[in-house]
């Protein structure tokens, strides 16, 4: 009983640890999510790979990382066979992870700050940012498109970072990729898991 109790607290403990609440509301949402990862960037009592673990799981969780992925396929994820299309989501989620997690430092001594929202429809609301870096560099605006579909759990579907759409530089970007390869998806899929191995 007293070895049951122990696991039951553990359970409860890492629970909380890990499972964070953030806010329904896009634009508080947005606010705790950022501001948790930069305090988690800054905690010089964590290892690089403790702060690496932790911001791919608030991703994973708070990212709609397969609606991107599906998204900077373009037209070619309707004529993909599912198994091609399976593991291209799986290199995609790889390679998104490797590329948020690769320049961590950077924004470890940010200062962020929502400046303001709009609700563009029922399942979409852009939330207005500014970062301020800690080295004295201009601050960027970065606008955060938040698919709402679901109100208990808010995703974050693109990054408008001074006026440029990220997903949508991917998706131009895997465009050019596939047209000099014949739109050949298992040769993305293997540059993407060459970026994720370095």
């Amino acid at each position: 009983m007293k070895k049951l109790s122990i696991l039951f607290f553990l359970f409860i403990f890492n629970f909380y640890t890990y499972a964070i609440p953030y806010s329904t509301e896009p634009q508080e949402f947005v606010n705790e999510l950022v501001n948790d990862a930069i305090n988690k960037l800054s905690d010089k009592n964590l290892t690089s790979e403790e702060k690496s673990k932790y911001i791919e799981k608030i991703a994973i969780e708070n990212v709609d990382i397969k609606a991107l992925s599906l998204y900077t396929l373009g037209e070619l994820r309707k004529s993909s066979e599912k198994k091609d299309l399976k593991n291209y989501q799986i290199a995609f989620e790889k390679y998104f992870l490797k590329s948020l997690t690769s320049r961590l430092s950077d924004y470890s001594s940010s200062k962020f700050e929502v400046t303001d929202f709009e609700k563009k429809s029922v399942n979409y609301t852009i939330v207005n940012s500014k970062v301020t870096p800690g080295e004295g560099d201009p601050q960027i605006k970065i606008d955060w498109r938040v698919y709402t579909k679901q109100k208990d759990k808010p995703l974050i579907r693109d990054l408008i970072v001074e006026g440029l759409s990220l997903a949508r530089t991917q998706k131009e970007e895997f465009a050019s990729i596939l047209s000099s390869n014949n739109g050949d998806i298992n040769i993305l899929i293997k540059k993407l898991d060459e970026f994720s191995k370095k």
